[in-house]
């Protein structure tokens, strides 16, 4: 896996087949996470049909095509309980970092009225809302699987779709669809001083 983490051989137990070494709940946690990863993949299809926005489309099409890699990637992992052939990759967005602050004014929301009054707007905020859904569901699942190397598949996974829903962000932040107030001056200065760095206490 080319992501940093804590446990670098990721090999399951001896004591069983690796095609077995999952206990039930993790298994029930592994369909459940999969299940989503489908439901998320089958919605991005439905929403590139009402994108007006290029930018939009090609979001969807490169994030669909990177989850539909981790999918494959999963059931492997699932059905074999061993290391993949293919391994994780880094989620790279191609959004810039910059984020558009204060507020201006706009027009109140409400439920759409017809299939016609879908909007860009409010197809990001749908992709935001499944991929922020998935982020924290890997993130509980991770920490109920047993098999060592689905554990760090789905680990593995969240920063990923951290980055993803991050890249919907940006791109709703640019055109005016989430917009992010700010405290005063003041305020603001006050509430990120309001702490002190901790001598080091070292272990004794």
């Amino acid at each position: 896996m080319e992501q940093q983490v804590p446990n670098t051989n990721p090999q399951p137990s001896e004591s069983m087949p690796s095609a077995v070494s999952h206990g039930g709940h993790e298994l029930f946690d592994a369909h459940e996470v999969i299940s989503s990863v489908i439901s998320l993949l089958d919605h991005y299809q439905i929403y590139e049909q009402h994108m007006q926005d290029s930018e939009l489309k090609q979001i969807a099409s490169r994030q669909s095509q990177f989850l539909t890699e981790l999918y494959n990637i999963m059931v492997e992992c699932l059905q074999t309980g061993s290391k993949p052939a293919q391994s994780t990759h880094i989620y790279k967005m191609e959004q810039n970092n910059d984020v558009v602050y204060g507020m201006k004014p706009s027009q109140p929301k409400k439920p759409n009225q017809s299939i016609s009054e879908i909007s860009d707007e409010g197809l990001s905020a749908y992709m935001l809302g499944q991929a922020k859904s998935l982020a924290s569901l890997m993130s509980m699942t991770a920490l109920e699987v047993t098999n060592p190397v689905l554990r760090r598949v789905i680990a593995d996974s969240v920063p990923n779709l951290i980055e993803m829903s991050y890249e919907i962000f940006l791109y709703q932040n640019k055109h005016g669809y989430y917009q992010v107030p700010q405290l005063a001056p003041q305020d603001l200065s006050q509430m990120t001083h309001s702490y002190e760095s901790a001598p080091d206490q070292g272990i004794h």
